[in-house]
């Protein structure tokens, strides 16, 4: 059993980081805060979840123990999947992503990509209690910014190096109704 991967990260492949072992690479699905921040020819550590089927033998990583715990609660409602559970992790800060669950907010969670209403709502009911929020942890909570993964402009500017929090900030100031290369060329500027 795969519990922690620590070394270089080699590169990213769409949604995979590779991390470089003593030579060995592991692709490792993470969320997209997460896929942000690690940069290619930095070290890392990551807190590993195997998911082994018949056909596949995926790896999911998390720079946090506490990411890693929310998304093996969320493997535990019937119906949500390693895939489905990292989406939802996807969708913000891992703060944001309690909070939502706790606060029943099935709206929020069924942002990430293939959650539906149903799968929101059997997320709430069945973890609702056990996200374990603490005034710590909701304290910061107005220093993290809600991204929307799926905008291809923050996917842009994350693969240029930006944080997650950082690309959000710097779009929030353009139009939306722009074509993606459009606003990822305005938020450089104004980065500058």
């Amino acid at each position: 059993m795969i519990v922690a991967l620590e070394g270089k990260v080699a590169e990213k492949i769409g949604e995979v980081v590779v991390i470089d072992c003593g030579g060995v690479g592991y692709g490792v699905l993470v969320p997209f805060e997460d896929f942000g921040a690690l940069k290619i020819g930095e070290r890392a550590k990551l807190y590993i979840h195997e998911s082994i089927r018949d056909n596949a033998h995926d790896l999911f990583g998390f720079r946090s123990l506490e990411a890693k715990q929310l998304f093996e609660q969320l493997l535990s409602v019937k119906g949500v999947g390693p895939k489905m559970a990292l989406a939802i992790l996807s969708v913000a800060s891992l703060s944001h992503v309690r909070r939502a669950i706790a606060g029943g907010d099935t709206k929020f969670i069924s942002q990430a990509r293939g959650v539906g209403k149903r799968a929101a709502e059997r997320v709430v009911v069945d973890l609702k209690d056990k996200v374990g929020l603490t005034a710590s942890q909701d304290a910061t909570e107005f220093l993290t910014t809600s991204a929307d993964p799926s905008d291809e402009a923050l996917q842009g500017l994350v693969a240029l190096g930006y944080s997650v929090q950082d690309a959000a900030e710097a779009l929030k100031k353009i139009d939306l109704k722009l074509p993606a290369a459009e606003r990822i060329k305005q938020a450089l500027k104004i980065g500058k």
